[in-house]
């Protein structure tokens, strides 16, 4: 026996939810970590080196490669005197921090085995619709501080290659494409949820069902309809009763 078109489309939104969650997950995940660890930018790789330097948004760390001692200092107070980009960057992905994770957080609330705030279908799709419009927005601040900060420490190492003062150069580390992919990953979310919302919303596809009443299981662990259509007995029993009366 084929199955239905609605059914089909239910476990297509099924995969679609628990794709973006994950993806949500990560894109909140790497936003953090990037934001609160210490190589957004890294000294270029020189075999004089004795040690190896990144910077982060907060502190800078600097390596000793013999021993592995690190050894970091923060910087002055965030009131004291920073440079445009660092303070730019800061805020920046602390923003993008707090859209991502209130996004995945709404899209937990939205999936369909939560029933927790409710089970219409319709009202869980409009709260996936909310979290991917917070995860788009919240990848906008992001993707804007990463690739400003990288595009930052690419010309002020082009610049120093052509400057007759010797300095360190430096690239950009692994929390600066930490920030790029969580920055993303928010935008293939919100993508994702954004059209599933339109595209379900649309062709009432699993319109006003809620997720507990969608199958039940018997013993044997079969799934089968709930819902119930009298026989032809009965409902000519019915007919008969009522053409009596």
């Amino acid at each position: 026996m084929p199955v239905p078109l609605n059914a089909w489309c239910g476990i297509m939104r099924l995969t679609l939810q628990y794709a973006a969650c994950f993806v949500a997950f990560l894109s909140a995940g790497f936003l953090i970590v990037a934001t609160w660890t210490d190589c957004w930018m890294e000294n270029a790789d020189d075999s004089l080196e004795v040690s190896t330097k990144c910077r982060g948004l907060w502190w800078e760390c600097v390596t000793n490669v013999f021993d592995g001692i690190r050894t970091c200092d923060e910087y002055d107070s965030i009131y004291a005197e920073h440079s445009v980009k660092l303070v730019a960057t800061r805020t920046l992905m602390i923003l993008a921090d707090i859209l991502a994770g209130f996004g995945f957080i709404i899209l937990l609330l939205g999936l369909d085995c939560v029933t927790l705030l409710t089970n219409d279908s319709s009202i869980k799709l409009k709260i996936c619709f909310v979290s991917g419009i917070t995860m788009v927005i919240g990848g906008v601040p992001g993707i804007i501080g990463s690739v400003w900060y990288a595009l930052d420490v690419y010309v002020e190492r082009t610049n120093l290659l052509y400057s007759v003062f010797l300095g360190i150069q430096y690239k950009f580390g692994w929390s600066c494409w930490l920030g790029m992919a969580g920055s993303l990953g928010g935008f293939v979310c919100g993508g994702v949820l954004i059209c599933c919302h339109y595209f379900f919303e649309e062709n009432g596809y699993g319109r006003g069902i809620s997720y507990a009443s969608r199958k039940i299981y018997t013993h044997n662990g079969d799934s089968v309809n709930k819902f119930y259509s009298p026989s032809k007995t009965e409902t000519a029993k019915m007919y008969a009763v009522d053409t009596r009366v």
